[in-house]
């Protein structure tokens, strides 16, 4: 039997509980808050006394704290009728509404941010501080947002149909936040997007699995011992996680032999090219390439449009890339930098030692930062030296 306090056995269970306190009438934020004390309550009494029903340990649990709230304000009889409709601690009920909570935190009307952290407290099970060290905010400010999340969705219901859609962009979202603080969000994510496969059976929840996989296939190599960022055509490919890899390209082959391709079943498949040359230079560059058209042409992206013309730079040269760059607005993020490297890989030297700077001091991360500074210097030095 798997120790119950062991975290990949109880925090799964957290939706699930929110799900059974909202079906026996709790309101989604009375349901969330009374899961997490009976998860504070679970760390402090299961190593010495393990449940043998964790999930109904924590249902019992959390009902009682959600009947505390409700006693403050009920009249007595009321009350008493609730304390003697308070389910023991035997067999729990077998619905279960993970998707629901899934959808209920990827409520439209949440902005990304406050959809993303409402999330990761009431499906990941993270608590308040985990969530705020994970986005290098106080926790007071975290506890706020999540609190004004809460009261959102509160009003939503378990039998009004969700957004697969935007659940996976919340998961999505997640996965590029990367790590800070204890937890591994990208780690987590992907645990989550399991159990959301697990729920809904999707070719486009399969793709963003797999991309997820095969990025994070790449996570040992892409950074070196000081914290700088390594590109990809210098990765020590043999640093790569084979085993994600191959788990990555099964879930997308299967994902794409059912015809209905999807923006994440696209990213996946440029991924699963890079991951499966030896080299930057032995990558099917003209196969990446059509990838990127077919997911330019799915999504508009603009994003997409600039990825393309460094695909584009590499399969034709640097002169077809920079022509594509020219039909990508200058504003977009890493616009300077995509520039840069193009410019430099054409032999011009001046213009991309200039734009490596001005990337470098638009950067929003530190690794991508000193790795642009860095490579402005080294043509500047170059330069000089001529």
């Amino acid at each position: 039997m798997p120790d119950p306090f062991d975290e990949a056995v109880l925090r799964p269970l957290v939706p699930a509980v929110i799900g059974v306190l909202v079906r026996r009438g709790a309101d989604f934020a009375t349901a969330e808050d009374a899961v997490q004390d009976a998860l504070v309550e679970a760390v402090r009494s299961w190593p010495a006394d393990p449940p043998r029903d964790p999930k109904g340990w924590l249902v019992t649990v959390a009902w009682r704290r959600h009947l505390d709230g409700v006693r403050s304000r009920a009249a007595r009889q009321r009350r008493e009728e609730a304390v003697d409709a308070e389910p023991g601690p035997g067999p729990t009920e077998s619905a279960d509404d993970t998707l629901r909570v899934f959808f209920l935190c990827a409520h439209p009307a949440l902005t990304p941010a406050s959809a993303v952290a409402l999330t990761l407290r009431a499906v990941g099970g993270l608590t308040t501080r985990q969530v705020a060290e994970a986005y290098l905010v106080p926790e007071a400010t975290m506890a706020q947002r999540i609190s004004r999340a809460k009261r959102t969705v509160s009003g939503g219901s378990f039998d009004e149909p969700g957004d697969l859609a935007t659940v996976r962009r919340v998961l999505y979202l997640v996965f590029n936040e990367g790590y800070s603080g204890d937890v591994d969000l990208a780690a987590e994510a992907i645990r989550l997007t399991r159990e959301l496969r697990s729920l809904a059976a999707d070719p486009e929840t399969d793709g963003l699995l797999a991309l997820m996989l095969l990025h994070h296939a790449r996570r040992p190599a892409r950074l070196r011992t000081d914290g700088t960022l390594v590109p990809l055509a210098e990765q020590d490919r043999t640093g790569w996680d084979l085993a994600l890899v191959a788990e990555g390209v099964e879930i997308l082959q299967a994902a794409l032999a059912r015809n209905q391709r999807g923006e994440y079943q696209l990213q996946a498949a440029i991924a699963a090219l890079h991951a499966d040359a030896r080299s930057a230079d032995e990558t099917d560059w003209v196969q990446v390439v059509q990838w990127y058209d077919e997911l330019l042409a799915l999504t508009g992206s603009p994003v997409v449009r600039l990825n393309r013309a460094v695909a584009v730079g590499e399969a034709d040269g640097a002169r077809a890339g920079l022509a594509a760059l020219a039909e990508v607005d200058p504003g977009l993020p890493r616009h300077r930098a995509v520039a840069a490297y193009l410019h430099d890989k054409d032999g011009d030297l001046p213009t991309a030692a200039r734009l490596y700077a001005e990337a470098a001091a638009l950067a929003t991360s530190t690794a991508e930062r000193t790795h642009l500074t860095r490579q402005a210097a080294r043509l500047n030095s170059s330069l000089s030296i001529e």
